[in-house]
């Protein structure tokens, strides 16, 4: 289930709740009790090193692309 972070705007308090996709963009009361809070947008961090391969180069050479509807060489 994801967990989406708030931030109370009565004590500045951010917390976090795990919670339904559909429910995402329900009120969420602080643990304080306070019921003005507002959703955080919230980043996803991803590593690794993968990479796309380069687009091989084109027979005869030149850089390629579309001329008027037609693949120029």
């Amino acid at each position: 289930m994801p967990r989406y972070e708030y931030r109370c705007r009565t004590c500045g308090d951010t917390f976090e709740l795990s919670r339904p996709m559909a429910d995402s963009a329900a009120p969420a009361a602080c643990p304080a009790g306070h019921d003005d809070t507002v959703k955080l947008l919230s980043t996803v961090a991803v590593g690794g090193t993968a990479s796309a391969p380069a687009p091989a180069p084109r027979a005869g050479g030149g850089g390629g692309g579309c001329c008027g509807g037609g693949c120029c060489g």
